[in-house]
């Protein structure tokens, strides 16, 4: 049977199939990142069931949230791939997109903190992940609905292939004495290919880009494990500790749909990375103030200040890389992206527990969460200042007529020495040609 011709577009079509796209992956987000969150609740059930301390109980979200993130293993295998999809199907409205689909993060932890906190009280623990995992099983429809899209500008960059990868399969010899020559023809074809497919690991923004997501991703992380917890250690009641995981799920989704939908304006459409580091810097003072908060209708609001600014942020993170990278590598450069949430996903929640087991306060682990989102805000700040003062110089110096000087050794300026001989030499030449007057 004949493959089915896939349509060449132009550019993302930015609707028709993609509005499926973008449904599939609100489901995929539903099943793996509220799913990832919900941990917290059993962590409290962990603990008292197995007898461990907090930083030996954190390994099990963290181990978690590290797979999924780092290989080519279970969530992964979903996370990232409808992710990049939502990012080729659309282009104007990205944003709004992904506001969308990141939104079933924060409507899953809603709708699951509750009901999990039910079947936990119904069915013990062990009967609770059971039917979490049987609901995980609709990843397998999330799947179907991922269409692969074809578009101009993917065709465009690729690399022109060699005489001999088009030559025919029926064509060649079953059996060649060339075989191993073409193999080592191959070989630089595929080096070729890789650098790229990743060239954008030596693009100065996206190296920046990358270091400030370790420090982002080490303070988010803490919260969703330990807020829970938290919340007991200072007298709120299981219920009311889960109802404020569920207010986080939904002013995420506000944060969502709100700034997605915002930064696709066009007074905001150029300002997407200041927006992100601003809700980064944000929920890094959140942090901040956390420790103060020792009562469920103090930290209410801190669940509403929390969810929104981290939802607002997490949609903007594949908007950020698409505009550093572009939409060509887009798929490659948000792997890159996860894959680096991974290591600090898996050492963040230890490191806290172990800090609450040493101080007997989460104290000092939320202020090192804080501190490291906010770190992760000013490092981007700066990176921007400094490459808006050197676009501004390069412009200056594009725009002045006058001539050019250059800097010797020892710190002098001088004009071009074989320019004013030359044009001495000119005006000699000139001065001795004698003039006549018709």
């Amino acid at each position: 049977m004949a493959a089915p011709k896939r349509t060449l577009y132009i550019s993302p079509p930015d609707g028709g199939w993609g509005w499926m796209i973008v449904a599939g992956c609100f489901l995929v987000t539903i099943c793996t990142r509220a799913v990832t969150r919900c941990i917290s609740i059993f962590f409290v059930e962990f603990q008292t069931y197995f007898a461990q301390d907090y930083a030996q109980t954190a390994w099990i979200h963290s181990i978690v949230d590290c797979v999924t993130m780092l290989c080519g293993l279970g969530f992964a295998l979903c996370y990232s791939p409808a992710i990049a999809m939502v990012g080729k199907y659309f282009n104007k409205r990205r944003a709004l997109a992904y506001g969308i689909a990141m939104s079933g993060s924060g409507i899953g932890t809603f709708i699951l903190a509750p009901v999990v906190q039910l079947l936990i009280e119904q069915f013990s623990w062990r009967g609770a992940l059971l039917i979490l995992g049987g609901f995980v099983l609709n990843l397998c429809v999330c799947g179907a609905l991922m269409r692969p899209i074809s578009l101009k500008e993917d065709h465009k960059n690729l690399p022109e292939q060699d005489p001999v990868s088009k030559t025919p399969k029926e064509d060649l010899p079953p059996l060649s004495l060339c075989s191993p020559l073409l193999k080592e023809c191959a070989q630089p074809c595929v080096c070729c290919s890789l650098q790229q497919e990743y060239h954008f690991l030596l693009i100065a923004d996206f190296v920046v880009f990358a270091t400030s997501i370790l420090f982002m991703a080490y303070g988010c992380s803490p919260l969703f494990v330990y807020l829970v917890p938290y919340a007991l250690s200072v007298g709120v009641s299981h219920q009311q500790a889960a109802f404020l995981m569920s207010i986080l799920g939904v002013i995420n989704i506000v944060g969502n749909v709100t700034f997605g939908w915002l930064t696709d304006r066009r007074c905001l459409k150029n300002s997407r990375y200041i927006c992100y580091l601003f809700a980064v810097g944000l929920d890094g003072l959140c942090y901040l103030f956390l420790p103060m908060l020792q009562s469920f209708p103090l930290l209410v609001p801190f669940s509403c200040t929390f969810g929104y600014f981290d939802g607002a942020y997490v949609t903007l993170i594949p908007v950020v890389t698409a505009e550093v990278v572009g939409t060509t590598s887009l798929s490659s450069a948000l792997g890159v992206v996860y894959f680096l949430h991974a290591v600090p996903y898996l050492v963040s929640p230890p490191i806290a527990g172990w800090l609450v087991d040493t101080t007997g306060s989460y104290t000092a682990a939320f202020l090192l969460c804080g501190f490291s989102m906010i770190f992760s805000s000013i490092l981007l700040s700066f990176a921007r200042l400094l490459k808006k003062m050197k676009t501004s110089q390069v412009q200056s110096l594009d725009k002045d007529p006058g001539p050019k000087l250059q800097l010797w050794p020892n710190g002098t300026v001088a004009y071009s020495v074989a320019g004013e001989l030359d044009q001495k030499d000119g005006d000699s030449m000139t001065a001795g040609v004698p003039s006549y007057n018709t």
